[in-house]
């Protein structure tokens, strides 16, 4: 024992002693070999200077770009080969044609961009059932899973052990002993605390396991960034399930720290779902190294000659438009957060957001405050507690930049509000894994559905109207009179929001 304080006191005094040359080094790597937005740079370089201890462990943690190009170049190259071959631009470029006659000519720009950069399929016969309540999610997802006759794709962020989770467990070991397959799919840090011994219940079972991006340590997760937050559920290639949802009974409203829990989740049926499933695939490969793709019939392939009369018809039959948006630190974009800057700069009447958390970069901010200026009826809502303190308090002082500006911002005040999306002018909804901050915009994996469609858009606004109920309006006076101690909680935490 006397040994190992020696040597950790030795570790210690030779850290004190270079810790002017280490911090000189990493500021070296910082800014000249990674490509960061210049606001990251400077809090870096704050943080290894000011508290040059904790700066350098946060560093060790957080910062880890310099992997980023070799990490990810393998599921980069699958991205790119998939949809050069999935696009089909000729036959799409006539779906797009046909929103070119009529009221949503707004969107065709956007719809072209979603498909060009990240081969955003538009497709056109989908039906979509919104659930804002994790009982009724998660009992319409068992009751279809109870139905499914040929495989079950499982994605999400955080799955736990608890009564949640293990009411499902039988319902998959019943499909697998039908002959059904079924691959679940979580992230290393969301699931690292699920007991391995329920994992290998379920690999004994004959249910394919897979952890994305998994702890290098046993538990301990030093890897904070590049996590897959997507949460996708695909039937048979049938129905779909993407929204803001994890399996844990907080999701459920059963934890009495979060109360009520308020969030979004789709469920999609129709052409959408194959969308999801490639999505789900190309996660699968890269964690797995299963090659789904070279079975077919997980993705309803067309003969290319067929295509365009697949598509005239979906056209003359077409129910809810919808363009399934992924973006992550493998994308040479940020899609979602893209999509969403041409959404607020092409609103007439009105943008509503729901998010937990709202940390944006300046582009996002000056969209917003551009919009509220211009005449736009802008309102936020975020939740009233937090889950993440600085997160939360970086979030509020967002809020006092879209109140100057002339939006209105409320807290949800009936529980916790986890539902992620936008709502503009009645006319395209855009909800999905991502929260509206730099973390889901650059550092994370997520998928979002994009809708062109009234009716489903006006589904989630009457929602929105109908959570205002029980929300608290922050006014600007109230913003005003924010105490001192909440004044210096917001000016640090949004110091740190290029980290968060």
């Amino acid at each position: 024992m006397e040994l190992v304080l020696e040597n950790a006191w030795a570790v210690w005094s030779w850290l004190m002693e270079h810790l002017l040359y280490i911090n000189l080094i990493l500021s070296i790597v910082i800014v000249f070999f990674q490509r960061r937005d210049p606001k990251a740079v400077w809090t870096w370089l704050l943080a290894l200077y000011f508290v040059p201890i904790f700066g350098f462990l946060l560093y060790l943690v957080l910062c880890q770009d310099y992997r980023k190009s070799k990490m990810f170049r393998v599921k980069e190259v699958e991205d790119r080969l998939w949809y050069s071959a999935k696009i089909q631009e000729e036959a799409l470029q006539g779906a797009v044609d046909q929103l070119a006659d009529s009221k949503w000519r707004d969107y065709e720009a956007l719809v072209v961009y979603n498909l060009e950069t990240s081969g955003a399929v538009l497709t056109m016969d989908n039906t979509v059932d919104i659930f804002t309540d994790g009982q009724e999610k998660f009992d319409d997802l068992k009751r279809e899973l109870e139905l499914a006759r040929q495989y079950i794709h499982i994605q999400y962020y955080i799955i736990k052990n608890d009564e949640l989770f293990q009411s499902m467990i039988p319902i998959l070991k019943k499909k697998v002993r039908e002959g059904v397959e079924v691959r679940v799919l979580y992230d290393g840090m969301g699931g690292r605390f699920m007991p391995e011994r329920v994992w290998k219940e379920l690999r004994e079972a004959g249910i394919k396991v897979g952890e994305f991006f998994p702890a290098i340590l046993g538990r301990l997760q030093l890897r904070v960034n590049y996590r897959n937050h997507r949460k996708i559920v695909v039937i048979d290639g049938k129905i779909g399930y993407v929204g803001g949802f994890n399996i844990g009974r907080e999701y459920i409203s059963r934890d009495p720290g979060f109360g009520y829990w308020r969030d979004t989740h789709l469920k999609i049926q129709g052409s959408a779902v194959y969308s999801l499933q490639i999505r789900f695939a190309l996660d699968w490969n890269y964690a797995v190294g299963e090659n789904l793709f070279k079975d077919g019939k997980y993705f309803g392939m067309v003969p290319e000659d067929e295509i365009p009369n697949v598509m005239r018809q979906a056209y003359e039959n077409r129910k809810v438009m919808i363009q399934i948006i992924a973006s992550g630190p493998d994308a040479s974009n940020r899609q979602i957060r893209n999509n969403y800057m041409q959404l607020f700069y092409h609103a007439r009447r009105h943008i509503y957001i729901q998010t937990p958390y709202f940390v944006p970069d300046d582009a996002v901010l000056s969209a917003l405050k551009f919009a509220a200026e211009s005449g736009v009826d802008v309102r936020l809502m975020i939740p009233c507690k937090p889950d993440h303190p600085f997160v939360y308090w970086a979030t509020y002082s967002y809020v006092g930049d879209l109140l100057a500006a002339g939006a209105r911002c409320y807290t949800y005040e009936n529980g916790f509000l986890h539902a992620k999306g936008v709502m503009v002018d009645g006319m395209v909804s855009c909800y999905g894994t991502a929260n509206m901050d730099i973390r889901s915009f650059e550092l994370n994996f997520e998928v979002n559905a994009t809708v062109y469609d009234e009716e489903v858009t006006g589904r989630l606004e009457a929602v929105f109207l109908e959570d205002l109920k029980h929300c608290r309006e922050v006014t600007r006076s109230a913003y005003a009179q924010r105490n001192l101690w909440i004044r210096i909680k917001e000016q640090c935490s949004r110091l740190l929001s290029p980290l968060l």
